[in-house]
């Protein structure tokens, strides 16, 4: 049985889909998703359906809260963060889902949204979109920052990681980094594995898998739109 995570494919369907062919994915598999499904990417509807799908087939696909799906979900609250959202790809969301008003998202989906827990501990890894707070006397207390922190490193306490190791996505990283802390994964403590699938730019447009028990990397590049 094999534990794979994957993050931020950002509505990034087909290569989504090609990455889990190149991974030949098993029911005894279990597949972690890091959350940023949805925005700027083309079909984020689209990917969600595909990982209900997954679930439905009998495969075993946990999901965590990214700060794009929180974006959603605060887009409620006011206007202003109403387009903050649109801003940051709420309307390539709204687009994939055929409806101009975050009104029409259908319940289930917001429901989904809003039920997606923050992270979770796999063997002796911590999975997580963003990182973790480390300035907080318990780091899994700052659920804001498990979605939104950067540059945490510096502050990481070895003390209360102990042997565990973070693996996160969140900040677009290029293939050449995300090796580099494949390199340094006991060193750190820290695994990145958000290879910036969706945007056009020098060394980003991948979608990376880490297989947590043989320390593996998959790699698959965007083909889908990329955005500039």
């Amino acid at each position: 049985m094999r534990k794979i995570a994957i993050s931020d494919i950002h509505g990034c369907l087909e290569s989504f889909k090609a990455l889990l062919d190149k991974l030949f994915l098993t029911k005894s598999d279990e597949l972690y998703l890091l959350g940023d499904f949805i925005d700027r990417g083309p079909d984020s509807k689209a990917v969600i359906d595909h990982i209900w799908q997954m679930q439905l087939d009998g495969y075993f696909v946990h999901c965590l809260r990214g700060n794009h799906e929180q974006m959603l979900l605060d887009s409620f609250n006011d206007p202003y963060d109403l387009q903050l959202w649109k801003r940051h790809g709420g309307t390539d969301t709204l687009k994939s889902f055929n409806v101009e008003s975050v009104d029409d998202v259908p319940e289930e989906y917001l429901r989904w949204f809003d039920n997606l827990p923050y992270y979770v501990e796999v063997d002796d890894y911590i999975l997580v979109h963003a990182g973790l707070n480390f300035d907080l006397p318990n780091p899994f207390d700052g659920l804001n920052s498990m979605i939104w922190i950067r540059n945490w490193y510096d502050k990481i306490k070895k003390d209360w990681l102990g042997d565990r190791i973070i693996v996160h996505g969140h900040t677009p990283s290029s293939a050449r980094t995300i090796r580099e802390s494949l390199n340094k994964i006991e060193e750190k403590g820290t695994m990145i594995i958000d290879g910036g699938c969706v945007y056009d730019a020098r060394e980003l447009g991948y979608l990376f898998a880490f297989d947590l028990r043989k320390r593996q990397l998959f790699a698959q590049n965007n083909i889908d739109n990329k955005i500039k």
